[in-house]
């Protein structure tokens, strides 16, 4: 039996920010919206059904609504039959149309063989066994299904995790984690091959969200559901002070020439199949009926 992981996360508080950032869920919900963007465009260049799809950590529904109403996804659209949206918070879910259930991603509920695409946009960066989950994405994944989903990469905050440890350890001498870590510098399609995924794909991309003030940041993120769900860390709550030093040091660090500050958002989109017969497979090695010098155009010299 393989050992799970040390838990980092708590996924009840988590469900309760979520829940208590759902009636402003929207206005900070450009990031689900990119992200989604994102994940269809993926889809559009594949060409074939998927009659039933699953979309988890759907929270106000972004991506399904984009898929159903967007005229640029209408090719997309006419390939996804039923979407069933899930998310961890039921108030999040409460104003979805269509599908929908309430589910904790650590622990999935659906049969083998019984789903023909997963998606996520940012809605399994806060779960404690990502390879567990990822395997039993897989598993109800029906022969030839697919997943894309979109995480939150190391790099993401790191301005934010750079001044609120340095404002800790200068008023208190100590300091714990105050933002959660995220995915970094690991091989996101090694991680869909360990998982039983077939043609793993991984992609990165950064970017930079300007904000009027390193408290706007904050307020995004309150509204995102994003603050703090660690177990482990510093027991102590972020007092004001610290707080407030954190922001001074942000705008001396970090202000650009408007007085604007940047936060560095990274997102790592994984795409991967469940196998099927159809799928193309690596040659056996020796098997090559060209050799690499014709091919090459140039002569072969011999050890």
């Amino acid at each position: 039996m393989r050992d799970s992981p040390p838990a980092l996360f708590n996924r009840r508080l988590y469900r309760t920010r979520l829940d208590r950032a759902a009636p402003r869920y929207a206005e900070a919900s450009f990031l689900k919206a990119r992200v989604s963007a994102d994940i269809l465009d993926t889809l559009s260049a594949i060409l074939r059904d998927f009659p039933l799809m699953l979309d988890l950590g759907a929270r106000d529904g972004t991506l399904a609504r984009l898929l159903r109403t967007d005229p640029v996804f209408s090719a997309v659209s006419g390939r996804v039959g039923t979407v069933l949206q899930s998310d961890l918070s039921a108030r999040q879910l409460a104003g979805v149309t269509g599908p929908r259930l309430v589910l904790d991603e650590e622990q999935f509920p659906f049969a083998p063989a019984s789903l023909n695409l997963v998606t996520s946009a940012l809605g399994l960066h806060a779960v404690n066994d990502l390879p567990g989950v990822l395997v039993q994405i897989r598993q109800a994944l029906a022969p030839d299904g697919l997943f894309v989903g979109a995480f939150f990469g190391g790099a993401s905050l790191t301005e934010l995790r750079q001044v609120l440890l340095e404002a800790e350890v200068e008023l208190t001498g100590g300091a714990g984690p105050r933002v959660a870590p995220f995915a970094e510098g690991f091989d996101g399609a090694a991680l869909l091959q360990r998982a039983g995924f077939t043609l793993p794909v991984a992609d990165v991309d950064r970017f930079t969200v300007r904000y009027a003030s390193p408290l706007a940041l904050l307020k995004d993120l309150r509204a995102m559901g994003e603050t703090r769900i660690l177990l482990d860390g510093s027991p102590r709550p972020l007092r004001r002070d610290v707080l407030m030093r954190a922001m001074a040091l942000y705008v001396e660090r970090f202000a650009e020439a408007d007085g604007r500050i940047p936060a560095t958002v990274e997102i790592l989109t994984l795409s991967g199949w469940a196998a099927h017969e159809s799928q193309q497979k690596p040659l056996r090695p020796g098997s090559a009926k060209t050799r690499l010098a014709d091919a090459l155009g140039v002569k072969e010299q011999k050890l």
